[in-house]
């Protein structure tokens, strides 16, 4: 199985790479259009600002390419939220995968979250063995509100989206890559979907 990691200069490169090579695979770290479109597998990585993240995408053309993959195709934190339609950070028009617009929590809860929380209401099978109510890491500021392409729900001022899916797309808000072993396991659920899309 060839496992493609975009890199267009986001962070948790480093640590996805080593969470699939835990779980027996190995991947390749290219932003080549060529060698994206012929892997198994895409996850789509980001710690960063959005604005920047999307110009760097611009700038290698992956922003036209990554909507029209048709393997299945995993965002990790500002990965999923650039695959929206708009991200209030930066002001920026995302990759419109996802039909939800990206908006900041209010001041009246801390910025960022981070750390653990529990995700629930889980609804695909990228949660296959997974338990609801599992703890897993999150860093952000901003969130995805729950619509139609929620897959998986936490709690912060309140609920928002922290799974998404539609069709070969998945996204998650959370870090699976730092979320130990129910982390792993959805990264695991990932390189084994087989696409019937």
């Amino acid at each position: 199985m060839k496992i493609v990691i975009i890199n267009y200069g986001a962070g948790n490169i480093q640590s996805i790479l080593f969470a699939i090579e835990r779980l027996g695979y190995s991947a390749v770290l290219t932003n080549n259009p060529d060698e994206i479109k012929a892997a198994d597998k895409v996850i789509f990585p980001g710690v960063g600002e959005a604005s920047y993240a999307m110009k760097m995408l611009k700038e290698s053309g992956l922003d036209t390419l990554i909507p029209t993959l048709k393997q299945p195709v995993l965002g990790i934190c500002l990965g999923m939220q650039l695959m929206c339609n708009h991200t209030e950070e930066g002001n920026t028009t995302g990759l419109g995968i996802f039909d939800v617009n990206v908006i900041k929590f209010t001041p009246k809860v801390k910025v960022p979250q981070m750390g653990w929380n529990t995700i629930y209401d889980l609804k695909s099978d990228l949660f296959k063995d997974v338990a609801e109510k599992e703890y897993m890491y999150l860093v952000h500021s901003f969130y995805a509100p729950l619509c139609q392409e929620t897959i998986a729900t936490t709690d912060y001022e309140l609920p928002y989206s922290s799974a998404l899916e539609n069709e070969n797309f998945f996204g998650t808000q959370f870090h699976p890559e730092k979320s130990g072993d129910v982390g792993e396991q959805i990264l695991k659920n990932f390189l084994l979907l087989t696409p019937n899309f």
